[in-house]
């Protein structure tokens, strides 16, 4: 019965990591586009909900914006998705892949948006060639379209400032997660 459950949870944390970023069968410049697009739309939706943020991301070396799934179950969680660190100063894009695996008390499936906010150079590049965060996550979102409501986060963590916005989903947790961010050596030719 055990068994049945582990495989059950793999499957399920599977389907959503391969849904987590544009297709892989459409052209690298429409794949591109697509994660430009988000990072536009994230950008919108975070400025009606934290005006202030335009100064501090403009203000800023860098930021990144991600678009991430999340799947909790019982006890354990996983994460997959993509984005793109911009660089404020040279206007370079490096176009990124994260995952997420985390332990804890969970139940739900969440769609949201990470804007991650670079205070200087040095850090941004950590985070675009090194990459790894791992901490705590406590979280409550109960949200279908426009309907519902999400707590959106923002937090100033070793000089990163990071924004969270929900999209979609019903999620109640509380887990500790370790997350990878990298490279997609694909799209950044």
């Amino acid at each position: 019965m055990k068994s049945n459950k582990i495989l059950g949870m793999l499957v399920l944390a599977s389907i959503v990591l391969s849904a987590c970023g544009p297709t892989n069968t459409r052209s690298l410049e429409d794949r591109r586009s697509s994660i430009l697009d988000m990072r536009d739309r994230s950008l919108t939706e975070l400025y009606k909900v934290k005006p202030h943020a335009r100064k501090v991301i403009s203000d800023a070396p860098g930021y990144a914006v991600f678009s991430n799934k999340n799947v909790n179950i019982i006890f354990a969680s996983f994460s997959g998705g993509y984005g793109v660190v911009s660089n404020n100063q040279t206007g370079k894009k490096t176009y990124m892949k994260m995952g997420e695996v985390g332990v804890g008390l969970g139940l739900g499936v969440k769609d949201f948006r990470a804007v991650f906010v670079f205070h200087n150079k040095t850090i941004m590049n950590q985070f675009i060639y090194s990459g790894w965060n791992f901490g705590g996550h406590v979280d409550a979102a109960a949200k279908a379209s426009d309907a519902g409501g999400a707590y959106g986060a923002e937090v100033l963590i070793g000089g990163i400032t990071i924004y969270q916005l929900t999209k979609s989903g019903l999620a109640l947790q509380a887990t500790l997660k370790g997350t990878k961010y990298w490279r997609d050596n694909k799209l950044n030719n």
